[in-house]
């Protein structure tokens, strides 16, 4: 099993990595949202075993000098260790950047994707409309991290793009989720922490961490009928796919 998202440079990694080890989760990608944050990420994809690094500016920059910084993450993204482009996109939620800059800062960051032969990784937070409209042209391909915009899905099925499920799919109130959820296809489907955020809800109240991954599995598994080790297994795969690993 594998954690497709997780933000490892605030956690003590190699802990969180032994405990995800027994319960069974053998890969991490670790994902920034600062250049800081991405130089960090490659030293721990290349000091810890089973990570990987995805690298990119959140929105939530877009109006700061971290937007500036674009050359250098494109520096770090040659990196072999370093697996996608994000987490980027667009959140309208908290708007802590306006939303003109964050469209540019996004812009950059999926043409750094496409320069670069990369898939990325997309925070979107309601901003459906705009959101599509900046994938519109971009020919790569797309993982929907941490999805919760229901209104994403039918072109997520259409264009083939990955659909990732943290612990807010286990909160009761996420029955539109649990729909979604029951909708994409198994080679599209991935699970995430977004630790130390999001803990589903058996640790609701705890800081998440990457071997909690297992209780998102266990509720997709049961949403769709199907056996959680062989769906874990079939996770592992299109990570394995859509990150080239």
């Amino acid at each position: 099993m594998i954690d497709t998202h997780a933000h490892l440079d605030s956690q003590d990694a190699a802990a969180d990595l032994e405990r995800a080890r027994a319960a069974g989760v053998e890969r991490v990608i670790t994902v920034s949202t600062t250049v800081a944050g991405a130089e960090v990420a490659l030293r721990l994809a290349h000091a810890l075993e089973g990570v990987h690094a995805s690298l990119g500016i959140h929105p939530h920059h877009a109006a700061d000098a971290e937007a500036e910084r674009l050359g250098e993450l494109r520096e770090l993204l040659v990196d072999p260790r370093a697996v996608a482009v994000g987490e980027t996109g667009l959140d309208y939620a908290r708007e802590h950047a306006p939303r003109r800059e964050q469209r540019r800062l996004f812009d950059a960051q999926l043409a750094l994707a496409d320069e670069l032969g990369l898939p990325v990784v997309i925070h979107a937070r309601e901003a459906d409309d705009d959101t599509l409209a900046a994938l519109a042209p971009f020919a790569g391909l797309v993982v929907l991290h941490c999805f919760s915009s229901p209104a994403l899905l039918p072109a997520a099925l259409e264009r083939g793009w990955y659909v990732s499920f943290a612990g807010n799919l286990t909160y009761p109130s996420a029955v539109a989720l649990r729909d979604a959820a029951r909708l994409v296809p198994s080679e599209r489907l991935l699970a995430e922490t977004d630790s130390p955020y999001l803990a589903p809800q058996p640790r609701r109240g705890e800081r998440n961490e990457p071997s909690y991954v297992l209780h998102t599995l266990a509720l997709l598994a049961e949403l769709r009928g199907a056996d959680a080790r062989e769906l874990g297994a079939q996770i592992d795969l299109n990570a394995t796919a859509v990150f080239s690993l």
